[in-house]
């Protein structure tokens, strides 16, 4: 496969009108070949109106259809292996043993929906029959089910060229649910874009899918992201990154005349709470995993911990010196593109400028070129609590330290944070007898709980659940990663006194596609 270019609408290639851009090498700084088409408004009109038209008809393809199609997505990104990965590295000078592992991610993520799709739990399917004898009312017959909520505008990210990309998670997601999906590339790696959309689309042609299914929209500017947010087709919005962005679709699509859910991820500094015990038993290896959490990806993953609390003691002394030391070994890295980079330097600067905040360690020169260093912050609780900034992402290579004067101080501190994506304790039994209370706050704090480790690990299955309250994301209740994912882009309808011969598939009395189903409040498979 080569490159074009060229904007994908419907599942076929569309030379735009607009300007042009290109990639650039994050390493050098140099432009990468080819020249990408800049969308504009007809595009994102005509990818509009093509999903609309493959709507009704994609819905009503089997089950084992969509999971056969969903499948073969995995098996053309498989075969694209070697030079997806390739692209992929020039584009955001990540290694290519994580590629390699991303893109084996992908691939396991439209299996995975593959799996739920043919069992179809995903529908979630109620039945309770009628009782026409009973009194004082007879109770009608009233059937329930998921079904797909409609056309699905998906944002890339930037920091997960594969796994949060064109073919990512939200893509397979919404496909397998039912609904056809725009996805607008990130303008930092429009080439893995690419390649991945033609994977897509060849799984389409090869499954004999309804073209209008998938088109990918290439676009540096950001008004293109808000067409398409503002386009009165598009039914629901997904997105990963900033708090900024993600706020400004989810407003935008709230002042619609008719507004849509925006599921937006919009990171997270993942507070680590190292307890006493935990701390003066093994602080110099819980130091040497948390400066490999910190840096590992040069920092730039949204569960990267960003904030530690501990309580102030001599082996808390101890343990911060140890860790300062971890992070000082660490090579300099380079970050995605130019923009990260100067974010994550005027967060650390931001930090720094805080009043009772001060940078640990010895000052490390900068490296050469495009690269960072990591940087560890300290604090204290009052400072904390006194200025929220320092709750706030700084996405990269940095931690700040909350040493509390107390055990009530480091309770307070956590009870002060806003939403995340994850909390996690280190501690011993005895730590989490003396701070019982602490994981209760933490639960009503994050999406997920980590007990003795660190969050940076995501795995794709179907009991993870990556979100979190606001503004970690824009829906506590929803997740981008495993199967709970779909029930993003699924709707409940309840069928009441339905004649049998109209009723889908799911909900009739003879079973056809042998669910799992919750009839008159007990699981039965059984026909009725």
């Amino acid at each position: 496969m080569h490159l074009r270019g060229e904007q994908i609408i419907g599942s076929s290639f569309c030379r735009s009108s607009g300007p042009r851009f290109s990639a650039v090498d994050p390493i050098t700084g140099g432009v990468l070949p080819p020249q990408f088409c800049e969308s504009t408004y007809n595009d994102v009109n005509a990818a509009a109106y093509v999903a609309a038209e493959a709507f009704e008809p994609y819905r009503k393809v089997t089950l084992k259809q969509r999971a056969l199609f969903l499948e073969e997505v995995g098996a053309q990104l498989t075969a694209l292996g070697a030079d997806l990965v390739a692209r992929a590295q020039d584009e955001t000078a990540l290694p290519q043993p994580r590629l390699e592992g991303e893109l084996s991610r992908t691939v396991n993520q439209w299996r995975l929906f593959a799996q739920e799709v043919r069992q179809g739990s995903h529908l979630q399917v109620r039945i309770d029959r009628a009782l026409p004898d009973r009194t004082p009312m007879a109770k009608p017959d009233l059937r329930a089910m998921q079904v797909p909520l409609g056309l699905v505008a998906i944002f890339g990210a930037s920091n997960f060229p594969l796994a949060f990309s064109v073919a990512g998670g939200d893509t397979a997601s919404a496909l397998a649910a039912g609904c056809p999906v725009v996805v607008k590339a990130h303008p930092a790696h429009p080439g893995t874009s690419e390649l991945a959309g033609q994977a897509v689309i060849s799984a389409v042609q090869k499954c004999g899918m309804p073209a209008g299914i998938f088109s990918l929209l290439q676009a540096k500017q950001a008004d293109v992201g808000v067409t398409l947010v503002k386009h009165p087709l598009i039914k629901a919005v997904a997105f990963t990154g900033s708090l900024a962005v993600g706020r400004l679709l989810f407003d935008l699509a709230c002042t619609r005349s008719e507004p849509i859910p925006v599921f937006a991820e919009m990171g997270s500094v993942n507070p680590v709470f190292l307890l006493p015990q935990s701390v003066a038993d093994k602080g110099d290896s819980l130091a040497t995993a948390l400066a490999d959490s910190v840096t590992l990806g040069v920092g730039q993953f949204c569960t990267s911990p960003g904030l530690i609390l501990m309580v102030a003691s001599t082996a808390t002394d101890t343990f911060l010196h140890r860790l300062q030391a971890c992070l000082e070994t660490k090579p300099p890295g380079i970050m995605l593109h130019e923009g990260i980079r100067q974010n994550f330097l005027d967060g650390v600067a931001s930090l720094t400028a805080i009043g009772g905040v001060r940078r640990c360690g010895r000052e490390r020169q900068m490296a050469e070129g495009r690269q960072v260093l990591p940087a560890l912050l300290q604090t204290d609780a009052q400072t904390l609590l006194a200025n929220p900034a320092i709750t706030e992402e700084v996405f990269g290579p940095a931690a700040i330290v909350v040493v509390c004067a107390s055990n009530a101080e480091l309770l307070a501190a956590a009870t002060s944070l806003k939403g995340q994506l994850t909390a996690s304790v280190h501690g011993t039994q005895a730590d989490f007898t003396e701070f019982s209370s602490l994981l209760e706050v933490l639960e009503r704090k994050a999406g997920r709980l980590v007990v003795n480790g660190f969050p940076t690990g995501v795995e794709v299955c179907p009991s993870m659940h990556h979100g979190g309250p606001y503004p970690a994301t824009t829906d506590s209740r929803s997740t981008s990663v495993g199967t709970n994912a779909m029930q993003r882009f699924l709707r409940p309808v309840c069928y009441q006194n339905c004649p049998h011969e109209l009723l889908p598939e799911a909900l009739r009395d003879d079973n056809p596609l042998r669910l799992w189903r919750l009839v008159d409040g007990s699981l039965s498979r059984e026909d009725l």
